[in-house]
């Protein structure tokens, strides 16, 4: 496995993974499946500039990515955020994840001013949880009916790790 920082060459790796992930495991984020599949390669090379990007490689084949973005205010800037994070379920329970998550907390710790480091979690996700839980995020809040797919809503946990 090899982990390393995405770029622009990798934008149709991303797309295709970030829609299989949210076919897969619509509960984990924000976006949908319905409209990401319309999004233009173009907004997937402009997400790659807004932040830090890690793909995790299994023979050449991206299998996981996390993303780490800064906050940009003056009062915020302190904090960094993580988002996206998945790994492709015929490659789960091998450490993916966990690598990484090792790995997003070391690039977030190269930016400038970083305190500490925010991601939230759906409740039912206790794998994700466990993980984050692992490597000293600590739960700070639960936001009740955060996402609603069709009729059904799901909380998220707040996590936050002080470096």
């Amino acid at each position: 496995m090899e982990i390393r920082t995405l770029h622009l060459n990798d934008a149709l790796s991303i797309r295709k993974l970030r829609l299989e992930a949210l076919l897969d495991s619509p509960e984990a984020f924000g976006s949908s499946y319905e409209e990401e599949r319309e999004y233009p390669l173009k907004k997937f090379k402009d997400r790659l500039e807004s932040g830090c990007t890690l793909g995790a490689f299994l023979h050449e084949e991206l299998v996981g990515m996390v993303t780490v973005i800064q906050e940009t205010r003056n009062k915020t800037k302190h904090k960094a955020n993580i988002f996206g994070m998945y790994v492709s379920p015929a490659q789960r329970g091998q450490g993916i994840g966990k690598n990484l998550m090792i790995e997003a907390i070391k690039q977030a710790k190269t930016l400038k001013g970083i305190e500490q480091i925010h991601l939230t979690v759906v409740t039912s996700n206790d794998a994700a949880k466990h993980l984050y839980l692992s490597l000293g995020f600590e739960i700070y809040g639960r936001e009740k009916h955060a996402l609603k797919i069709g009729d059904s809503y799901l909380d998220e946990e707040h996590m936050y790790l002080f470096l």
